[in-house]
């Protein structure tokens, strides 16, 4: 399997981001006018031998059914596996607005399963974490995964709530397992980073396979520790490759992230 989050493609794909907010933004979303169009990723993709991906949603330029439905067919002709749609905003613990977030992220897992995704990840929360707020958190996203049953819900280690794996566990609970993780491996930092990840190793069904990047190139020893967090836990999910570093050829840094992967998980 060679699997690749779109956010890695940001900068192939002409920076594009649609507007499409929890908190507002346009119903009909005009398409990108640079870069490369997201209905000829999924070619690009199969071109260089991905037959995984997942999309962010404000890649999307549409949510129109005539859009999606193209979008759809183009994975499906190049028999890519649409891993999962990443909600990439909305926070189920704001203060005030929580309930408009949660109608919001409703909306986008429709769009999810009309691509036919398998999975969809919803952010957990931006607030900090308190238990009455993971309890929420928790009890929102299983209201979610409850109301869409064709397609399994995800949360993040991301944002504020979700510090360190007790936060994670507390809200995985909370949902009452209704709802898995994703694990990112770059969104924590620190000296107990790989603890972190090994606590909620088992838990996790997907991943963001982030690597850093400087100047000198990969960092391939915090990479290979924390694929290794994973290995030890039997994860048998996709590694979705995430690429941001400076470095505007995306292609070949994907490249020199997946000979690491692959070194690790054979």
């Amino acid at each position: 399997m060679k699997a690749v989050s779109s956010w890695s493609l940001h900068r192939t794909l002409g920076s594009y981001m649609s507007g499409d907010q929890a908190d507002g933004g346009p119903d009909d979303l005009a398409k990108p006018d640079a870069g490369m169009a997201l209905l000829d990723l999924p070619a690009e993709l199969r071109r260089r031998g991905y037959d995984t991906v997942q999309l962010c949603h404000f890649h999307l330029p549409s949510r129109d059914p005539g859009y999606l439905g193209e979008l759809r067919s183009a994975l499906e002709s190049e028999n890519l596996t649409l891993d999962a749609v990443l909600v990439d905003d909305g926070d189920l613990t704001h203060p005030a607005d929580a309930d408009a977030h949660q109608h919001w992220i409703d909306g986008w897992l429709d769009v999810a399963i009309t691509l036919g995704a398998r999975r969809a990840r919803v952010i957990a929360g931006k607030q900090s974490p308190s238990p009455s707020r993971l309890e929420d958190s928790g009890r929102r996203l299983g209201k979610l995964a409850g109301d869409h049953p064709e397609i399994r819900v995800v949360t993040e280690n991301w944002f504020a709530l979700t510090a360190g794996a007790d936060e994670v566990h507390a809200i995985l609970d909370a949902a009452d397992r209704q709802v898995g993780l994703l694990v990112d491996l770059g969104n924590w930092t620190g000296a107990d980073k790989y603890d972190q990840l090994a606590a909620v190793a088992p838990r996790s069904e997907t991943c963001h396979a982030k690597c850093r990047f400087d100047a000198d190139g990969p960092d391939r020893e915090d990479f290979t520790r924390s694929l290794q967090a994973l290995r030890q836990a039997d994860y048998t999910g996709p590694l979705a490759l995430v690429y941001d570093g400076a470095n505007a050829n995306e292609w070949d840094c994907l490249e020199q992230e997946h000979a690491i992967a692959t070194g690790v998980f054979g």
